[in-house]
């Protein structure tokens, strides 16, 4: 089908706030998709869902999370152990270790709990700007940015609100087209609306609430 928004041009804040208001209808609240019951299982859910989906990683933690209870289980882990009990998740060799050390400065740099700003997150090996805004949104309603995922990539150019590469280039453009008090909202929401209608693959645009307002409609189908 044609493309029947080419060639449209506006402003782009003001595109932006077409596209927050339309995502603020179909996804009011919208939530991560990871399971996790307090702090740690969050924190370490999304440490393991780079690069990995979150069902793959819900799969992960149901029995991760039956053996490791606490940081200090974590911290304590033996290394070889860690890898094999998160084997299944890409790059697991890494992320094992990136726990084991995040969970050594929570336990014994902020008595076991997570610190509650970005600067403090992103002291913790594993933790990038991402993982930090998830968290911090999620657990305590602190908006310091916005997530930058796959799936935000990936619309944000479809929208034509950022041709960058980089996650936090990217971030950075999308803090600067969004009122502030749509960040919260237009993080998760991108992530599912990525995840469920604009898709990697065969994007569904013809039920896609922004396929008139956006530049790419059609035009991958």
């Amino acid at each position: 089908m044609k493309n029947i928004n080419k060639g449209i041009k506006k402003d782009l804040r003001q595109h932006a706030a077409e596209v927050a208001e339309a995502m603020k209808k179909l996804y009011p609240k919208p939530k991560t998709e990871l399971v996790y019951a307090n702090e740690m299982q969050l924190a370490i859910a999304v440490m393991l869902s780079a690069q990995t989906t979150d069902k793959k990683v819900n799969e992960i933690t149901a029995a991760l999370f039956k053996k490791y209870l606490t940081w200090d289980d974590f911290a304590i882990a033996s290394l070889p152990t860690l890898q094999r009990d998160i084997r299944g998740v890409n790059f697991h060799l890494g992320k094992a270790s990136r726990i084991i050390k995040a969970s050594v400065i929570v336990r014994d740099k902020f008595g076991g709990h997570l610190p509650r700003t970005m600067d403090e997150l992103l002291l913790l090996p594993g933790v990038a700007r991402k993982t930090a805004n998830v968290i911090l949104q999620e657990l305590w309603d602190i908006t310091e940015g916005i997530v930058v995922d796959t799936h935000v990539t990936r619309i944000s150019s479809r929208l034509g609100l950022s041709n960058e590469k980089n996650a936090v280039k990217i971030e950075q453009e999308l803090m600067s087209l969004f009122d502030k008090k749509y960040w919260r909202g237009i993080s998760g929401a991108f992530v599912l609306h990525g995840r469920h209608v604009c898709k990697a693959r065969k994007p569904e645009c013809e039920k896609c609430v922004l396929k008139d307002i956006c530049p790419s409609a059609f035009l991958e189908n």
